[in-house]
């Protein structure tokens, strides 16, 4: 980081993360907000006694409050530009309601995490959220800890908290001991005497991307079974509008593209009395119709958010017509919120002493983005920080876990805790070199996704013809030595890839395992040991051959 201000240059670093977001807000910039869908097909007169809703929808804001994105010239994102559009909005129609679609937190930025969160539920409080479900990382620092967020409670470190000023809704979350949902399943909002229900689901594959010691106690069950036995429910009450908040992802490339993803399936065994599905979890862009389902998702960490617009017959009391917009939030097209913005100013004076620490200066950017091959320089910095840590033989990274890039100039702590930002501990086990093998097979999943691990201590190739689960060749030490299929190995990992995160289950198997220090730790003291000023590369640690 360089200049006088390193929490200034941190707030504009860009996630390597999101670079799916990152491409996609790109593409609104190129293509503008795109075009609404599902047109009125009713009458002037029709309209004149339809009551008009706006729904407006955010998702997978992850405490990234005061991070600042560039997009061909253009700055977007920060929350006191997003309250500034929503409160913009709101004037527009006063039947508005504001939702969200989970992962409000987890992954997050300093200023929220180092403050157990509290920011950023106070934020959404303040800007006037009417609704919202969970996402997986809202379970990141466990069970307990989410409800206190969203319930209110004590925390050693904080104090007294007075929780969120507004429901949270799930109905796929069960309690082990009781059989019931942890929170309501539902919610009821009634405008000009009309009701609307509100259904919550989060990602029922939770459990494969959270620590179990964070879920003790809680169990998840199938999203869209969820959705029906709730729908059974609301139209038992009379209610016949209703929305779903689902943490499933989907995406589209262009806005007329189809649609792909989890929630399209989804959406075809939903009940029909669904009319709109805001979605979250691929931080991707979304504005569809499948099966008579307007499916809507913003992008993330408060660059855009959902604009959703419904008229429903107050004879009927159903939805007659829905329309969406996706709104690119861009900084230089309106004035930010005061309020908002004088919160972030008191949050940021608490962690600046801890953010602004300098541990080293980067000669180049060091980025998180992979090549062709797989590898990135970041992915490897990292990597050999936690071998190094653990003397171990090898070391694999999760690229999901790298969430941020350094920039050339100074690096402070605060830049490498955006990069690594869930304070995992590093644990060293045993595989054998078969057991090596299957676990970089496992890189290539089902559904066509791809997760390439970061490595250090080893080399390998692979074949991108190849069926899944045998597309790695050859796999070597950094010397050259072929791996032994019989001989063990050591390996450090991170804690959430050790309780096979990621679908990388083969590492459930490892034997002999300790424990390590925190990740962030051994990062910053790996960075701070390092020849200044220092730098890393792609080094073709991982080759396709075709």
């Amino acid at each position: 980081m360089r200049g006088t201000s390193n929490w200034n240059a941190l707030k504009k670093a860009v996630p390597a993360f999101v670079l799916t977001t990152t491409l996609a807000a790109g593409f609104i910039l190129a293509f503008g907000n795109p075009k609404t869908i599902g047109a009125p097909k009713y009458t002037e007169n029709d309209k004149n006694r339809f009551i008009q809703v706006q729904l407006l929808g955010i998702n997978d804001l992850h405490g990234q409050l005061e991070m600042t994105r560039k997009f061909n010239g253009r700055y977007v994102g920060k929350v006191e530009y997003l309250a500034a559009y929503l409160q913009q909005r709101k004037k527009e129609n006063k039947n508005t309601l504001l939702v969200h679609a989970g992962d409000m937190v987890g992954g997050s930025a300093p200023v929220s995490s180092l403050l157990q969160e509290e920011p950023t539920i106070e934020v959404l409080n303040k800007m006037g959220f009417d609704l919202g479900t969970l996402g997986n990382h809202e379970f990141d620092r466990g069970v307990e800890e989410m409800m206190r967020l969203i319930h209110g409670g004590t925390n050693s470190k904080t104090g007294y908290f007075e929780g969120a000023q507004f429901p949270y809704i799930c109905a796929n979350v069960i309690d082990e001991n009781t059989g019931k949902p942890i929170l309501p399943p539902f919610e009821i909002k009634k405008i000009n005497g009309i009701p609307i229900g509100f259904i919550g689901v989060v990602l029922s594959d939770t459990p494969k991307i959270v620590p179990p010691s964070e879920l003790a106690g809680v169990k998840f069950t199938d999203e869209v079974q969820a959705i029906n036995q709730t729908v059974t429910e609301l139209k038992k009450q009379g209610v016949k509008a209703i929305v779903v908040l689902a943490h499933n992802g989907g995406s589209q490339s262009t806005p007329n593209g189809a649609a792909t993803g989890e929630i399209i399936d989804m959406a075809k065994k939903i009940d029909d009395e669904v009319d709109v599905i805001f979605t979250g979890h691929t931080h991707t862009y979304l504005n569809t119709e499948v099966d008579g389902k307007l499916l809507v998702q913003a992008y993330s960490y408060a660059t855009a958010f959902s604009d959703v617009d419904l008229e429903i017959d107050p004879a009927t009391k159903d939805i007659v017509t829905k329309k969406a917009e996706i709104v690119t939030v861009y900084q230089d097209a309106i004035k930010p919120d005061e309020e908002i913005k004088e919160m972030m100013k008191k949050y940021e004076a608490q962690v600046t002493p801890t953010v602004n620490k300098v541990v080293g200066t980067a000669v180049t950017d060091i980025t998180g983005t992979r090549n062709k091959n797989g590898e990135s320089a970041l992915g490897n910095l990292i990597a050999d920080s936690q071998r190094t840590a653990m003397n171990s033989d090898f070391a694999f990274m999760n690229p999901s876990g790298i969430r941020a890039d350094i920039t050339a100039g100074e690096v402070t702590w605060g830049e490498l805790f955006t990069i690594q930002p869930f304070k995992e501990n590093l644990v060293q086990l045993t595989l054998t070199g078969d057991q090596i093998r299957h676990l970089l097979n496992q890189q290539w999943q089902q559904q066509g996704r791809v997760r390439m691990l970061q490595i250090s201590g080893l080399k390998y190739t692979w074949d991108g013809t190849r069926d899944r689960g045998n597309k790695v060749i050859d796999i070597f030490r950094t010397d050259g030595t072929p791996i032994d299929p019989k001989a063990k190995y050591t390996v450090t990992v991170n804690s959430y890839l050790a309780n096979g995160g990621d679908d990388f289950t083969v590492l459930r198997e490892g034997t002999d395992k300790v424990d390590g220090p925190f990740d962030i730790d051994v990062f910053e003291n790996y960075v701070r040991q390092l020849k200044q000023p220092f730098t890393s590369l792609i080094e073709e640690r991982v080759k396709k051959i075709q």
